[in-house]
């Protein structure tokens, strides 16, 4: 199949970037080093090659996407990073699983469900899950007295990653695993889990980072000068083109839009409805404005990886214009 008879709106990655971004992590974070982050990407063919890299420990922030890696023989070493009270399902895969826990609650119910091992999730500065550090070596113990294994600790800094300027992000990475290594210092264990794409070369505490957008990127990332570069794009078609501005056929329903607004190369986007982006050429681009016409097919950049890449079935490989192969998003749904 070639690029132009893709059904539009339709999900393109570019083969020679991506791989030049998962050999760029591969280098940097060789091994147990990095453990990724499947939410991302909610496709195991793209787990797959990051296995064949060396990277066979996974994080997952669904039980359906840890019961879909386990079903694809991806459970050497499966981490729900993300707080459960159905671990039920957990208990009966054939896999060695984690879950993080930041209650009484959270812990009984990881034992209750026939789990082995936990890691203590501390909050480390963004307003989301995790127990105070203070509370972490208590939880620990609670965990032990379960019948629980407790790996160690993690704690995503996740208010740090969209900080532009690279000092001031190094700066609130540092003071976020501060307090996770107050938590570690109570709680023991050989994992200290934490990180992302936007901290992998700046978190130093971490013992495994949790990177998942650095495979696929985005226009959000693009904008922190990592050296990972943008590979997929909703492919689109112009449907409609006046004097003053164009409209595709992408739009609310096929791009994560939590980051902003999307990006195409040579105009300027104006706003995204229900299936459309309207847009217009921009004058000031550098390789001048884009002069759209009804029936051009162009990408449009999303500003954020995750929910763009949940809201369509399949990924497209494609190598210039040619379709090379056809990847299931297949750990969609929760």
């Amino acid at each position: 199949m070639k690029l132009r008879d893709l059904a539009t709106p339709a999900l393109v990655v570019d083969v020679a970037t991506l791989e030049h971004n998962l050999a760029a992590m591969a280098r940097a974070l060789p091994g147990p080093r990095l453990r990724p982050h499947v939410k991302a990407t909610k496709c195991t063919a793209l787990a797959r090659r990051q296995a064949a890299l060396g990277h066979r420990g996974f994080c997952c922030a669904t039980v359906r996407e840890m019961e879909g890696m386990a079903a694809a023989g991806l459970g050497e070493d499966l981490l729900l990073a993300n707080e459960t009270l159905d671990a039920r399902r957990l208990g009966r895969l054939d896999a060695r699983i984690t879950v993080a826990v930041d209650s009484p609650e959270t812990i009984e119910a990881a034992a209750a469900g026939g789990l082995r091992e936990v890691l203590v999730d501390v909050n480390v500065g963004l307003p989301r899950c995790g127990c105070p550090p203070e509370q972490a070596g208590r939880l620990a113990d609670l965990a032990r007295r379960r019948g629980l294994t407790v790996r160690g600790v993690m704690g995503y800094e996740g208010h740090a990653m969209a900080i532009e300027e690279r000092a001031k992000r190094k700066a609130a990475v540092e003071l976020a695993m501060t307090k996770l290594a107050v938590a570690h210092a109570q709680v023991g264990g050989e994992v200290i889990s934490a990180g992302g794409t936007g901290s992998y070369d700046l978190n130093v505490l971490a013992t495994e980072i949790q990177a998942g957008s650095y495979s696929l990127m985005d226009t959000a990332y693009a904008k922190l000068g990592l050296p990972f570069r943008p590979a997929f794009a909703v492919w689109s078609t112009v449907v409609s083109a006046g004097p003053a501005w164009a409209v595709c056929d992408a739009g609310l329903k096929s791009l994560g839009m939590d980051h902003g607004n999307p990006a195409i190369d040579g105009a300027k986007v104006w706003f995204c409805s229900d299936e459309h982006v309207t847009f217009s050429g921009d004058p000031e681009a550098p390789g001048g404005p884009l002069r759209p016409k009804v029936g051009d097919r162009l990408r449009v950049w999303p500003a954020h990886v995750d929910p763009t890449v949940a809201y369509h079935e399949a990924l497209h490989l494609v190598d210039g214009e040619d379709v090379v192969e056809r990847w299931t998003v297949d750990l969609r749904g929760w």
